[in-house]
């Protein structure tokens, strides 16, 4: 939906602005180990199946595509980019496998395809999903139950401007009724992003052109491991565990700043952060008198980080800018929830309870820029109470699903120590939602769904600090941004190898990035988000048969926006298209190659360049019986992919120009001994609040 695209853009827009401004920033219901029976069926790989779109991996090409990441960028509707997976026209989505959340993307790298089932796409989630939630992604995978020890190690070099390499090794031990499983990943990942920002604008009554070039390396180092323990007996289980990440990064960003015709600043950005997180999840499932399903989850996770910036200037008379940040989030989450059988239908119904912490405490330390961006120390505070209730059926060929749920809010946001009263607020909310289906044949169904939500914008845009961003320009949040009422009505249709789906959504007090001047004694552009009002009407066609050992998937879309600010309007739509195919051959070769584009368009603020052509492609070859795999793969061959963009916003025309690391190559070497699934069975407690963290 609108709001996960949103955050692409925020990630999008924090990626484009100069370097020192970056930011290192659900039912399983299995107990029974039954003997699984693949069953060959006369029907589409890919079916509508109520609001969903649920994709059948076993027995098709995509068993052998790799990894999860392979597998779902050939599914209807998804791509994947750096490791991101996409909803077209929807953003990212919270993907849960085998009903625990994912925490993280390595999880779909270390999953490999011979071992899913299914993959389940929900377009309109219901009310067991919090507001914020827009789509899910659903991963079933198959029983393969070995005792004993499990563990794979995959090693993958990637070649861009810089080289990176990433090594990820996961292990398990089964000894019946215990499971015990760990992970260790480490990453080194070095980008860079060239470009140049011109602004144009009137000031002081006359037209005048800021603008920035700038080279940025980003250099990062990560790592992490998870250990835990699954116990399961008869109709119960429960199983735990924890994990830790750091990451470190030191950016350099050498460029120049310029003011009309004066001659360039050159200037060098210089930083350093780190960033420690730690998640300790829990869980307990039961089903007793057979018919009964009760599940608990509870999680705490704890998020350090700092950072430093420096901005020094080759001019003598202008000063070096330093400052320095430190962010703290904490979370403590609890899902509770009972599933039973009631008037011929399925019920749902439980509770969702959070509290969240973060604290923002920014440093300025040049006394001259700190006159108009002040040192500031920031609390946010929330407590989250909800619950929800949902109950769907069968009718012959028609389906009905239709749920509630009731949220509580209380935030406290404030500065130095100050309760800030225009921010702090109590909200109460309730959404319903509602799905009707028909189901024509196997190959023909219609649904028609109504989604109300609230929807929350994530912490960092709701700080009250400002970030040096130049000499003429700032950055900040905006701790008086309004939770947005979002409403959502969705047709989705399959006729034989056709699927059709039509979204009309209504955001109120939705945000969106704007430019404008801000008062200071000299020249200064703030960039930051503000609460808007907008319309949108996407429609894609997708057209999807296998031939033999070719599968392709064609997808044709349009997004239009209605959206006004100030005097201007953005209404331009966007168009796309994407052609996916995988091709299995003998010898237990497997090749995809994915053709995509788009056309130039708003999304609420920004207006993005076309990118008509962009191609990746992919190799892989596995030996001695699929235990050992290569992989070979190519990103935007032709180097056609535009990451150009523009902004006009009160009287603020800026033109973002700027060159990505996504051409490049990977190898990728993959070692199984054993492989197996892990039967964890927890979920998030609160996946939105960990998400707005």
């Amino acid at each position: 939906m609108k709001y996960k695209s949103i955050t692409f853009f925020i990630l999008s827009i924090a990626g484009w602005t100069n370097l020192h401004s970056q930011v290192t920033t659900p039912t399983d219901s299995l107990t029974k180990e039954l003997q699984e029976i693949v069953v060959t069926a006369k029907q589409p790989a890919t079916k509508l199946v109520g609001n969903s779109l649920v994709s059948t991996i076993v027995g098709s090409n995509l068993q052998n595509a790799g990894n999860a990441f392979d597998v779902l960028q050939q599914l209807p509707m998804l791509s994947v980019e750096d490791d991101a997976v996409i909803v077209t026209g929807k953003g990212s989505p919270s993907i849960f496998i085998d009903g625990r959340p994912m925490r993280d993307y390595t999880e779909l790298r270390s999953l490999q395809s011979s071992n899913i089932k299914s993959v389940e796409l929900i377009l309109a989630p219901g009310a067991q999903y919090e507001s914020t939630i827009g789509v899910v992604l659903k991963i079933t995978t198959r029983k393969n139950f070995v005792r004993g020890l499990s563990a794979s190690n995959e090693i993958e070099v990637r070649a861009k401007r810089k080289w990176s390499v990433t090594d990820l090794l996961d292990f398990s031990y089964n000894s019946g009724r215990w499971e015990l499983f760990g992970t260790g990943y480490y990453d080194h990942d070095n980008s860079i992003i060239k470009g140049s920002t011109i602004n144009h604008l009137s000031y002081d009554g006359k037209p005048t052109s800021v603008g920035t070039t700038f080279n940025s390396s980003y250099p990062e180092n990560s790592t992490f491991g998870k250990l835990g323990f699954n116990f399961s007996e008869n109709e119960q289980s429960l199983g735990a565990y924890y994990r830790f990440s750091y990451s470190h990064t030191d950016p350099l960003n050498h460029g120049t700043e310029w003011i009309d015709s004066e001659k360039p600043l050159v200037r060098d950005i210089t930083g350093e952060g780190n960033t420690k997180n730690h998640l300790v999840s829990v869980y307990y499932d039961n089903i007793f008198r057979g018919k009964y399903h009760l599940h608990f989850d509870g999680n705490f996770r704890g998020i350090e980080s700092d950072r430093n910036s420096s901005t020094v200037y080759a001019a003598d008379y202008l000063p070096a800018v330093n400052s320095e940040q430190k962010r703290s989030s904490y979370l403590w989450a609890g899902k509770l929830y009972l599933d039973l059988p009631l008037a011929g239908g399925e019920f749902t119904v439980g509770t969702q309870d959070s509290y969240t912490k973060t604290r923002l405490d920014y440093n300025m330390l040049n006394p001259e820029v700190g006159s108009y961006i002040p040192s500031s120390l920031t609390d946010a505070q929330q407590t989250s109470l909800s619950a929800f209730a949902s109950w769907a059926k069968q009718f012959g060929k028609l389906s009905l699903s239709a749920g509630l749920r009731y949220e509580y809010v209380d935030y406290l946001f404030t500065v130095d120590g100050k309760r800030d009263e225009n921010v702090s607020r109590t909200d109460n909310a309730i959404t319903p939602d509602i799905s009707l289906g028909y189901f024509f044949n196997e190959t023909s169904m219609l649904n028609i769904s109504y989604r109300m939500a609230t929807v929350k914008p994530p912490y960092s845009q709701l700080t009250g600090g400002l970030t040096y961003a130049g000499e003429h320009e700032i950055e900040g949040g905006n701790p008086m941004l309004r939770d947005e009422k979002m409403h959502n009505v969705q047709l989705f249709g399959q006729w034989n190898d056709f699927m059709l789906q039509i979204d009309y959504i209504r955001s109120l007090d939705t945000y969106a990035f704007v430019k404008e001047l801000y008062p200071a004694p000299s020249l200064q552009m703030l960039l930051h988000p503000v609460n808007v009002n907008v319309t949108e009407l996407s429609t894609y066609l997708i057209w999807s048969r296998p031939i033999r050992r070719w599968t392709p998937k064609i997808t044709l879309g349009m997004s239009k926006p209605w959206m006004k600010l100030g005097e201007n309007i953005y209404n331009k739509p966007i168009l796309s298209y994407s052609f996916q195919n995988s091709i299995t051959l003998p010898h237990q070769f497997y090749i995809s190659a994915n053709v995509r584009g788009q056309g130039s368009g708003d999304m609420h603020t920004n207006r993005f360049a076309a990118s008509w052509f962009v191609m990746d492609m992919s190799v892989r070859k596995t030996f001695f019986n699929k235990a050992l795999a290569v992989k070979f793969t190519a990103t935007d061959i032709f180097n056609t992919r535009n990451n150009n963009w523009s902004m006009n916003t009160y009287g603020i025309m800026m033109h973002k120009y700027q060159s990505y690391d996504r051409r490049g190559i990977t190898l990728s070497i993959q070692y199984q001994f054993q492989p197996k699934k892990s039967k964890y069975k927890g979920k998030a407690a609160s996946e939105a609040e960990m998400n707005r963290l």
